[in-house]
């Protein structure tokens, strides 16, 4: 079974056959499903009417567990974004009704942002169709090789966790 990246390698090889090409094969095979990868997550978002961000923001209070509510810093640390972007992000999610604002009880200069009803519901459509793209992309693997893959992906992603 050949693809393109084994053509783009084959070219390299033949202009650069100094070069160890291995890297090639394997990240620009990464570059290529993280293209369709962000595809089919806008696509299984934007079904239920939310964008990536929101997601991510929505995923985080979500997996907080009940009653689905985080500090903003917690938000920060969850979602790898600024301040000044998180207020933004929260104030958009409210005005939509997905979030809502309170008081911290350990705190009294803090505020919890939690989920509401409808942001729960937003996030949990948007996860069940995420889950059915990427399912789709697994499909030609065996359950067995998904693990392996999983495990060799776990390997790389480590140094930068």
């Amino acid at each position: 079974m050949r693809d393109e990246v084994d053509e783009l390698a084959e070219a390299w090889a033949r202009e650069r056959p100094d070069l160890d090409l291995a890297p090639v094969a394997v990240f620009s095979r990464l570059s290529r499903l993280s293209r369709h990868l962000d595809l089919a997550r806008r696509d299984a978002f934007s079904g239920g009417g939310i964008e990536a961000w929101e997601f991510d923001v929505l995923a985080a209070l979500r997996r907080a567990g009940t009653p689905y509510e985080l500090s903003p810093g917690r938000l920060l640390r969850e979602t790898l974004v600024t301040s000044g972007t998180m207020t933004n992000r929260v104030d958009r999610l409210a005005a939509r009704g997905f979030v809502e604002r309170y008081p911290d009880p350990e705190d009294r200069r803090g505020v919890l942002v939690r989920l509401t009803p409808e942001g729960k519901d937003a996030v949990d459509a948007a996860f069940t169709r995420l889950l059915d793209a990427e399912r789709a992309f697994l499909a030609a693997l065996s359950p067995t090789q998904a693990d392996d893959l999983a495990g060799l992906l776990r390997r790389l992603l480590i140094p930068f966790s």
